[in-house]
């Protein structure tokens, strides 16, 4: 063998070796999860108690960032430059992969490509809210008094496209309404908005309302679930309010830069999987209004595409435009 030969399949060697150390050593450092909305979001409040119990099971923090803006283009490009090393994560909604590109089809990142999927965690079930002295008591009154004053009444998103913004739109879509939009940076602060009387209503994540509707400072009109949720017997679903067959609900997922070596995703996904099986976790979880799911990174995948060609319909079929 050339003395030349010998010593690239040495380097090679040395190379996969330190590789592989490092990577069953992995994390030996804390990492990073990049959440592109406001802090007290459905997703950021959700997360910050799931990594709580991931961080003891990987032996290493996670530590939060809040990259709000744009409707989470930026904070997702974070992510989408990051290196695939496993210490950067991303905390998304469903928004994020799945509407935002069809409305900004000339971001700086590709939702399917740019990201690898690691776990879907929750779905969060959503609902229409107005301030607790507000004339509105039952989604037929909010659609009546819509019908009555065309464009006189607003509502707060977190940004153009944001979930927020594309379930009201739909709303008013299927009521036959016109509402103002008013978009704010972030869900956090459209939710306070309603509260303070500055908009008239907002579809919310439920878990983003939570604290409001217990301060007394929100009034949850409807859910846009299924059926009745536990956590609010007493409270109607949008379908069972006249409006037929609408139903709006998010998810909270995580991913990981492209490119991420398998064996950490898979790390990762086990680490979140039994977060979300400690019955205390689950507790606070079920409390902000979330569905816990828990899905392999694959389901994960599936469901992203699913989704993504599903909102292009519906955002194409409500002519819905950054503003």
């Amino acid at each position: 063998m050339k003395l030349s030969t010998f010593l690239f399949s040495s380097i090679l060697l040395a190379s996969s070796a330190t590789t592989a150390l490092a990577q069953s050593a992995y994390p030996n450092k804390p990492i990073k999860m990049i959440i592109p909305l406001a802090a007290g979001s459905a997703v950021d409040n959700a997360a910050r108690i799931l990594t709580q119990k991931m961080s003891l099971g990987l032996g290493q923090s996670i530590v939060i960032e809040n990259q709000a803006g744009s409707s989470g283009l930026i904070g997702a490009d974070r992510v989408a430059k990051a290196a695939p090393d496993g210490y950067t994560l991303g905390g998304f909604n469903d928004s994020v992969l799945t509407m935002l590109p069809h409305i900004y089809p000339k971001s700086t990142w590709n939702a399917l490509t740019d990201f690898d999927p690691l776990s879907l965690a929750a779905t969060i079930e959503w609902g229409l809210v107005v301030k607790t002295d507000s004339p509105y008591k039952t989604v037929a009154d909010f659609i009546a008094a819509a019908k009555a004053a065309p464009g006189k009444i607003n509502f707060s998103s977190g940004g153009s496209g944001s979930p927020q913004h594309i379930a009201m739109a739909l709303f008013a879509s299927r009521a036959g309404i016109s509402a103002v939009h008013v978009p704010y940076k972030g869900a956090t602060p459209a939710a306070v908005a309603v509260a303070a009387g500055e908009v008239d209503a907002a579809f919310q994540g439920l878990g983003t309302v939570t604290s409001l509707l217990q301060a007394g400072k929100l009034r949850l009109l409807a859910v846009s679930t299924q059926k009745r949720l536990a956590q609010y017997p007493n409270v109607p679903t949008v379908d069972e309010s006249g409006l037929k067959d609408f139903f709006f609900n998010s998810w909270f997922a995580m991913v990981v830069p492209a490119g991420t070596p398998k064996d950490i995703v898979e790390r990762l996904n086990s680490e979140m999987r039994k977060a979300l099986a400690d019955p205390e976790t689950r507790d606070k979880l079920v409390a902000l209004g979330l569905t816990l799911r828990g899905s392999s990174a694959q389901e994960l995948g599936s469901a992203t595409k699913e989704q993504f060609n599903l909102y292009r319909k519906l955002i194409q079929d409500n002519g819905i435009k950054a503003d």
